[in-house]
């Protein structure tokens, strides 16, 4: 078996690190904290963008207001035996501009094979919701990349 690489972000992630970020569809389990010191987990949409992980939330949600409270997070996206964990302190986006276009883009991407779909989702959910998006940059976060 393959010893675990870790990197800190600083550092060119590896290929497959990279990969696990850009291509397929992989969804992303996310750790906040409660308000009493418990875990939260949730599985969310994801993109990579410009060196930041970016999620978002219909607001309301436990993970978001976790968030709201104590920015550090804790993430894991992983392809059977290969993963990748990253974890660090995120910023609030509530730019209602912002947010809308993370969550469209979103729809578009994990929907690409049904793109009236995804338009339906946009148009009939998610303008109509209070969105947030939240922002982890990679230059701020530990990461650990596993390969078997």
């Amino acid at each position: 078996m393959a010893q675990p690489d870790s990197a800190t972000a600083d550092l060119a992630l590896p290929a497959g690190g990279v990969e696990l970020l850009t291509e397929g569809l992989r969804f992303v389990t996310i750790a906040t904290i409660n308000a009493d010191g418990s875990p939260h987990q949730a599985v969310a949409w994801f993109r990579h963008s410009d060196g930041e992980i970016v999620l978002n939330s219909r607001g309301g949600r436990i993970w978001p207001t976790n968030l709201r409270r104590d920015p550090r997070i804790s993430l894991t996206i992983e392809d059977g035996y290969r993963w990748l964990s990253i974890s660090g302190p995120v910023t609030v986006v509530d730019a209602v501009d912002q947010a809308q276009g993370d969550i469209a883009e979103m729809a578009r991407r994990y929907h690409a094979d049904e793109p009236e779909r995804a338009e339906t989702m946009i148009r009939n959910r998610f303008e109509r919701q209070a969105r947030v998006s939240f922002r982890l940059p990679l230059a701020s976060a530990k990461l650990h990349y596993h390969e078997d």
